[in-house]
């Protein structure tokens, strides 16, 4: 059977209800008929115009609020890239055919993302219900219903009330970021004298109010002039993870300078862990450099695994000694952990997941990215380097998952 042509420029136009594409910037890319009818516009007054030009707020209603809600709205699915789904709103639009007049409507908006390749948003698909003939649930041409008013009233006034609760969590959440914030910057440490070997730490929190603060790093001087470097990430978000976080992050620090290896060190920590609340699953790598043999011994922990940048742009994940995460078993086990040589002006990278990992792709296209990044700007300082990392990985409108990163040059 042949497979039929599909036009998808006229199915879209097509569609059912009215939906609108829009730019990032809120530019009108396109509309359906559905649209441009119920909305009062032609294509010619849509495309390419800003939305809230075409569409502005009611200058006589003091408390309108739609356009502010809609903006946040498209802001929050081109910052996430998820769906954003509106409480019912009024909006009011202008009479095309008497300016100065606002008809009255009821709108139940969606934003929803369309990525483009680079896995950013590209289109915002803005569909919209029109109810405002529910919510006057008229009587009859040119009636009215004292019910149907005092109805749309009451749904009128609860989804206000909702969309100022909203508002009010929005702050507290707010409020609650900027003090995980502040208690994970007092808990991070800032990078150990490492001797002629240079190192660059960067944390990169995440966008959203309580996407933050699972992430840490420590570096850690061990006997004989070695250095032990890690990274970890605490399951959850917020003022709870940031509390496991300095914990966690405290414990393996002690650990590391009495263990006789990584794999000991998180054998510790896998312990310590099953007391502390949110702990479980927990991700975490460690490694101890041994500047003398030139050798890097390492243990991971369910984590993404370190990348060893060598001078030839060459790159090698060290993979070689993954176990679960910390107290992920139901009894406690030894944890492996395997060796690798290095050659002096080679680099390490240790890293979280918000680096790499992405909602709309596998690992493994992550890893391949930070490799090629990696080997394109491997002969920078640390400093540059760690830069030129959070510049080519990370969504240049942000990340919804922290990111903690430290380069160390070998």
């Amino acid at each position: 059977m042949k497979e039929p042509h599909i036009d998808y420029a006229e199915v879209f136009r097509a569609l059912p209800g009215m939906v609108a594409l829009l730019t990032p910037d809120l530019v009108y890319a396109d509309a359906n008929d559905d649209f441009l009818r119920l909305a009062g516009r032609t294509r010619e007054q849509l495309l390419g115009r800003y939305i809230f030009d075409v569409f502005p707020e009611n200058p006589n209603e003091p408390a309108a609020a739609g356009m502010r809600e809609t903006e946040a709205s498209m802001l929050r699915t081109v910052a996430t890239g998820e769906r954003d789904t509106m409480a019912l709103l009024r909006y009011d639009i202008e009479d095309p055919e008497r300016p100065g007049h606002w008809q009255e409507h009821y709108w139940s908006p969606v934003n929803a993302p369309v990525l483009g390749p680079d896995g950013k948003v590209a289109l915002i698909v803005h569909r919209v219900e029109e109810v405002t003939e529910l919510i006057r649930a008229r009587g009859g041409p040119g009636g009215g219903d004292d019910r149907a008013r005092v109805l749309e009233a009451e749904l009128y006034t609860r989804a206000r009330e909702l969309q100022e609760v909203n508002e009010r969590l929005r702050t507290a959440h707010a409020h609650e970021r900027e003090v995980a914030l502040a208690l994970q910057a007092a808990m991070l440490p800032s990078p150990c004298p490492t001797g002629p070997h240079n190192a660059a730490v960067r944390y990169r929190p995440a966008i959203g109010a309580l996407h933050v603060c699972g992430d840490w790093y420590d570096l850690v001087a061990l006997p004989g002039e070695g250095l032990a470097v890690a990274v970890g990430d605490v399951v959850g978000h917020g003022l709870a993870a940031a509390c496991a976080m300095g914990q966690l992050r405290s414990a393996l620090s002690g650990a590391t300078r009495v263990a006789h290896g990584p794999a000991q060190a998180l054998e510790a920590l896998d312990l310590y862990a099953r007391s502390v609340e949110g702990a479980e699953a927990t991700t975490v790598v460690t490694t101890f450099i041994d500047w003398d043999s030139h050798t890097i011994t390492y243990s991971c922990a369910g984590h993404p695994p370190p990348a060893l940048v060598h001078p030839d742009g060459t790159v090698t994940f060290l993979d070689g000694a993954t176990d679960p995460p910390l107290a992920a078993r139901p009894t406690h086990v030894s944890r492996p952990q395997a060796r690798i040589p290095f050659v002096d002006d080679a680099a390490l990278v240790l890293y979280t997941d918000g680096l790499i990992e992405r909602r709309t792709e596998g690992i493994d296209t992550g890893l391949a990215r930070l490799a090629h990044s990696l080997a394109r700007h491997r002969k920078h300082d640390p400093e540059t380097l760690a830069d030129a990392l959070l510049a080519d990985l990370l969504p240049p409108s942000g990340n919804t998952d922290d990111t903690a990163l430290i380069v160390l040059r070998l």
